[in-house]
């Protein structure tokens, strides 16, 4: 009941995810839930994120520490990780982010003056993802996509104490993976987030030769994707009566196309690097994750692409949780 264990926070645009990890790095418990939208809106503004992040959080975290009443004593956490903005970079800010830091400076005083070490919600990802992946080589440099709501961005990422060290390639140049499709999903009539019901839409349809005619573009400069195009003509083909079906499969291998284009450019610029690990809630897409993986591998040898288990590609605090406990056992 005394072991050491440390908690992590994520408030995001679409989330807000707690959970607690063990000084061995196991998941002791964990708790999230998707932000309410209302039917036909592809999302929240920050102020409304803000207030259900704050309303949901007392819930969650109740339900978390019954998890963790038969493992751990809540006296025994060590230290809290959160993300305080969207990238790891000093003009990088969303107002929704506020709620989880303020959440826990408050439990880090109750709790006795705990350390709080502070992160990006896009490291978050990155840091879930390498938990249940084994790469070649921990300390070598690898490129990073994160495909989210807000971001889709093409990163050159090493470790650090404090984190990650990241360069940034390329990023989203006006429409993000994440809000292309919950605006095509949104036209369709599609709950939100829509990521999950175009994957199930898009494997019910009738996909053919004949009609794998159809498709649409994908838009890459350098490593920089734009996805304001596509989505234009994804919602001109709703309008015409392309079946819903095909146009979902179509947006998939769009973005998938893209980050394939915008990886590539990046070997080409650090032709030394033999892996790339793909992260956030667009990554979840089981469609997209095999075109990209046998894509990348025929064209580049001895190359390795990594992704998060599904439900680890969504938002969630494993990430945050991780960065604090490595942080804190190192000081």
């Amino acid at each position: 009941m005394n072991e050491a264990w440390y908690l992590g926070i994520d408030t995001s645009n679409y989330t807000t995810s707690i959970l607690a990890l063990s000084e061995a790095g196991e998941i002791l418990a964990e708790s999230r839930k998707i932000l309410p939208v209302e039917s036909g809106k592809v999302g929240l503004r920050q102020s409304e994120a803000h207030f259900h992040h704050l309303q949901q959080f007392p819930t969650l975290f109740q339900h978390l520490t019954y998890q963790l009443s038969s493992s751990v004593s809540l006296s025994a956490c060590r230290g809290i990780g959160v993300s305080i903005r969207p990238r790891p970079l000093a003009v990088s800010y969303m107002p929704v982010f506020q709620a989880g830091w303020s959440i826990a400076c408050t439990l880090a005083a109750a709790w006795g003056n705990l350390p709080v070490v502070r992160t990006s919600h896009q490291e978050n990802h990155l840091a879930a993802a390498e938990y249940f992946i084994s790469r070649k080589s921990n300390d070598s440099p690898y490129i990073a996509v994160h495909l989210s709501g807000g971001t889709s961005d093409v990163l050159l990422v090493k470790k650090n104490r404090f984190g990650y060290r990241i360069e940034t390639l390329g990023e989203g140049a006006d429409l993000h993976a994440g809000q292309y499709v919950d605006r095509v999903g949104t036209a369709m009539g599609l709950p939100f987030p829509a990521g999950p019901h175009i994957e199930a839409l898009a494997k019910s349809s009738a996909w053919s030769n004949e009609n794998s005619l159809f498709s649409l573009p994908s838009s890459v400069r350098g490593s920089s994707m734009s996805f304001s195009g596509p989505c234009a003509a994804a919602l001109r083909a709703l309008d015409n009566g392309v079946e819903t079906g095909i146009v979902a499969r179509a947006v998939e291998l769009s973005i998938a196309n893209a980050v394939i284009k915008a990886v590539s450019h990046g070997i080409q610029l650090h032709p030394e690097v033999e892996e790339v690990v793909i992260a956030g809630g667009v990554a979840a897409n089981q469609t997209i994750r095999q075109r990209i993986e046998y894509r990348l591998n025929k064209q580049f040898k001895n190359f390795h692409v990594y992704y998060a288990p599904v439900s680890y590609s969504s938002d969630n605090a494993l990430g945050t949780a991780m960065i604090a406990r490595n942080f804190i056992q190192k000081r």
